[in-house]
């Protein structure tokens, strides 16, 4: 439906009369004295919708922006949400990046569940976001909110809904806040006291790394020297206090980005996938020549990791490191259920399978592994990984960082690698090697007109492999609940399509299997897979017209 300009300035007038903020207030006022439309259209022409990943979006005033009477409303759905459900008396802990307004978004948050009648608790400071994961459990709150955008661009922010078990919403809880925050229909009615919430001490923090001597190996090797950046972001203070604690050499950090800085100004995005985000990493690694470099994003949920290769470093891919971790894992002897998401490698089911621990896929996002009953390691191509899900039942970059260390230094003291590892994992199983085709847009019709060619008109064949079966995600495929996303499995390969749950793009993951005969085939597998992989992404990009 299309709003007119009176309806706009009508409804920007609104809201400007109750907005809690004074700079999104004076930008909104500049805005309406202007009278730009086009601005306000943006702003106005709809709300930010709350979802399984809470809210996401570019700070700002208006009801389509990230703001401090979105987040009131937010918490007020929340609070009414958990009050309806019995929960009205229970506590709520929040936590908050280091981003632009996450302190003020958590303050008022921290309010609203006091005037709503429920207990509210903060984190002292900027915390990593497993932090706020393990305290819910740990402080046994019905409830949990992380401010964070994650690796999301400086200018955004976003609002991370947990409940009591620990885990992140899923359907049909988020869909039931989001009724609720659609029913508050004025900031007048949502009592915001200025007191009467507890602000945390360094109690959960110092309960949180106690947790994590669990994720290593009694007596394990503990000589793996790294290279450390948080790209900006919280993850500093709790990934030093970690090594120490666990007897780890000091990291060397990247001190061009060790402290927290919301404009992040080294890095194009604050996410280590991202082009020259690691450039740093790498500068600072060709001086000190550590064993590994390690890279939490800015919430310090993920983990990235970087080796030695030739005369340069290496990103390790996410389905990498997931797979290494396993096998330590398994070499541990660990029991449990190890689980991932559809999009990451089918390695991890054949490392299950030999070693005979049952194994589950479940849709996109720690939201659906982190239920996964019985778990006892997950993750997520894109650098999640979940090694202590009693601890915690997310991603955590800050654990997965001490695990990998601690592989690292038990192949250090037997002169081999990472890399090494990897190839030991070829030979048993194949070379699973795995990429991704990540097109972000300005428009988001594009995603939907990809999404729509690629279900009138599936492809039959891709990189000259047979397309043997193809699968609408959306019709809940293979008995995981609906998503929107598309399976194409083929002869030795498989590709998956998918719309951002997060940002503006559309994610196609795609997978090779090569078989590898021998340490002598290895080359050659490389080879073939990085040529297949290649193809598909010309024929998949040419199928889906982007």
């Amino acid at each position: 439906m299309t709003v007119t300009g009176s309806e706009l300035l009508d409804r920007a007038k609104t809201w400007l009369a109750e907005d809690p903020d004074p700079e999104t207030r004076e930008e909104l006022a500049e805005l309406i004295d202007r009278g730009d439309l086009d601005a306000l259209g943006e702003r106005f022409a709809g709300t930010l919708q709350f979802g399984t990943a809470g809210l996401r979006g570019e700070l700002g005033a208006g009801p389509m922006r990230m703001n401090r009477a979105v987040v009131i409303r937010a918490a007020a759905g929340l609070a009414a949400y958990l009050k309806a459900r019995g929960d009205g008396d229970g506590l709520v802990v929040i936590g908050y990046d280091a981003r632009h307004k996450s302190a003020d978004f958590a303050r008022d948050t921290a309010a609203v569940m006091v005037g709503a009648g429920l207990r509210a608790a903060v984190l002292p400071r900027p915390l990593p976001t497993p932090v706020l994961a393990f305290a819910i459990r740990h402080l046994g709150a019905v409830a949990g909110v992380e401010v964070t955008a994650s690796h999301n661009p400086p200018r955004d922010n976003g609002y991370k809904v947990y409940l009591g078990d620990g885990s992140q919403i899923v359907p049909p809880a988020d869909a039931e806040i989001a009724a609720e925050i659609a029913a508050v229909a004025s900031l007048d009615d949502v009592a915001r006291p200025d007191s009467g919430w507890e602000t945390l001490g360094d109690e959960v923090l110092d309960a949180y790394l106690a947790r994590t001597d669990a994720v290593l190996a009694p007596g394990s090797a503990r000589t793996a020297r790294t290279v450390y950046t948080a790209l900006h972001g919280v993850g500093k203070d709790t990934l030093l206090a970690a090594f120490a604690r666990a007897g780890f050499p000091e990291p060397v950090l990247v001190a061009e980005q060790a402290e927290p800085d919301p404009d992040f100004p080294t890095v194009a995005f604050p996410n280590p996938e991202e082009p020259g985000a690691m450039d740093l990493s790498f500068a600072t690694a060709r001086t000190a020549r550590p064993d590994l470099i390690i890279a939490n994003d800015p919430d310090a949920d993920r983990c990235a990791v970087a080796v030695a290769d030739g005369s340069g470093w290496r990103m390790l891919r996410g389905d990498e490191v997931g797979a290494l971790l396993a096998a330590h894992l398994v070499r541990r002897g660990v029991s449990g259920v190890l689980a991932e998401s559809i999009v990451s490698s089918s390695l991890l089911g054949r490392i299950a399978e030999s070693a005979g621990l049952p194994y589950e896929e479940t849709l996109t996002g720690f939201k659906w592994i982190a239920r996964v009953e019985g778990l006892r390691y997950g993750y997520e191509e894109a650098l999640g990984y979940c090694v202590d899900p009693e601890g915690v039942r997310d991603k955590d970059g800050i654990t997965a960082a001490l695990l990998v260390t601690e592989l690292a230094s038990a192949l250090k003291e037997q002169g081999r690698t990472l890399l090494d590892a990897l190839d030991d994992l070829a030979l048993a199983h194949g070379l699973h090697a795995t990429d991704q085709l990540s097109v972000r847009v300005e428009d988001l019709s594009v995603i939907a007109d990809a999404m729509r060619r690629l279900r009138e008109e599936p492809p039959a064949v891709l990189a000259g492999l047979a397309v043997t079966s193809a699968e609408d995600l959306s019709q809940g495929a293979g008995g995981l609940p609906p998503t929107d996303g598309l399976r194409y499995t083929l002869d030795g390969a498989r590709v998956i399509v998918r719309p951002s749950g997060t940002e503006p793009k559309l994610k196609c993951y795609l997978e090779v299997v090569v078989p590898v005969a021998d340490r002598d085939a290895l080359g050659s597998a490389r080879e073939r897979g990085v040529e297949l992989l290649s193809a598909l992404k010309r024929d998949l990009s040419r199928a889906a017209g982007i």
